[in-house]
């Protein structure tokens, strides 16, 4: 079979290749996944460059998710109720950028044939994402304002369309004065241009002197900074990324003075922390909102595995057309 592998970190364009392998049998407990396709997600590229949390055993394929069809199973019931389904994969080893994949019986989730394939293939990295953070560990009340730095990316554009759904308010910061049109035709309520104007003094214009009691980043550095200099008494920001690549720096007293907090976020590890019944209960407001169309990916470029170089350069533009995608079958 083909897979895509690399066995040293660096740029993702020069560092991957297509190699053909042998297809792999599942053990007990696991199940084999005929792949269809999966998203190339930041994440992903992170691995890649070896700057991701955790690092693989090299060489390794990425792709940490995306959608296929159950084709054979190990021993064990869950395998065997699985085969023949069409599931979304995730996956946090072997990687799903082949072929044919190995995983965890239990890490496979069957998905509504209402559901297209594209959709299927980015279930649950950023929908998930979405969920917990906003409504499982912050617990945004309806009404309330939530600010979110990186708004215009795949997740910031889900956050928004996700507030619409379940009643809070968004403060949407990003970088391009482009991006703040397709925001507010998107639904978001307030929008925050870094290019020409103050986080800071905006978000103050927007809430008064409250500040706000919810935000999310995933940038870092001078943005991130001002975030927590928004923060209203007994404000909490989430920190789920580090596109600046810069530490964030800001007066300790900002936190003590009205009990704010600054919390790390990263979904692995959240999700490693869950029951079976509390993943089974995410997975089905996931398969629920996929189909309403609240936590659809927007989708651009597709391209075969043959072109793996060209994909992941697409999936490093900035400001690209929607998620790109590898057609693996």
């Amino acid at each position: 079979m083909k897979a895509i592998v690399f066995d040293r970190y660096g740029d993702p364009a020069e560092v991957l290749e297509v190699r053909d392998v042998p297809i792999p049998e599942p053990g007990p407990g696991q199940v084999r996944v005929r792949m269809i396709a999966a998203p190339i997600n930041p994440s992903d590229l992170m691995m890649i460059r070896g700057q991701y949390g955790v690092k693989p055993t090299l060489p390794a394929t990425p792709g940490f998710e995306g959608v296929g069809v159950v084709e054979s199973a190990g021993s064990g019931l869950l395998g065997r109720l699985r085969t023949g389904k069409r599931v979304a994969v995730l996956n946090g080893k072997s990687g799903n950028w082949a072929e044919h994949v190995i995983v965890p019986a239990r890490q496979v989730v069957p998905v509504s044939s209402k559901i297209s394939d594209e959709q299927a293939a980015s279930f649950f990295v950023n929908p998930a994402t979405a969920i917990v953070m906003t409504k499982w560990v912050l617990r945004v009340p309806s009404d309330a304002w939530l600010l979110q730095t990186a708004a215009g990316s795949a997740l910031g554009r889900m956050i928004v369309k996700l507030a619409k759904r379940t009643g809070f308010k968004t403060i949407n910061v990003v970088r391009r004065r482009e991006q703040a049109a397709e925001l507010q035709k998107l639904g978001g309520d307030a929008i925050v241009c870094t290019a020409d104007e103050s986080i800071e003094e905006r978000v103050r214009k927007i809430t008064g002197s409250e500040g706000v009691k919810y935000a999310l980043d995933c940038v870092g550095g001078q943005t991130g900074s001002a975030v927590v200099r928004t923060l209203g008494p007994g404000g909490r920001m989430l920190v789920y990324g580090t596109l600046a690549n810069e530490p964030l720096t800001f007066d300790s007293r900002i936190l003590m003075v009205g009990a704010k907090s600054v919390e790390g976020f990263w979904l692995s590890s959240w999700v490693k922390d869950q029951g079976v019944l509390t993943m089974l209960r995410l997975f089905r407001s996931i398969n629920r909102m996929l189909k309403e169309g609240v936590l659809t990916t927007d989708v651009g470029a597709t391209f075969p595995m043959s072109d793996i170089q060209a994909a992941v350069r697409q999936a490093d533009q900035v400001g690209k057309a929607g998620k790109v995608l590898l057609r693996i079958k």
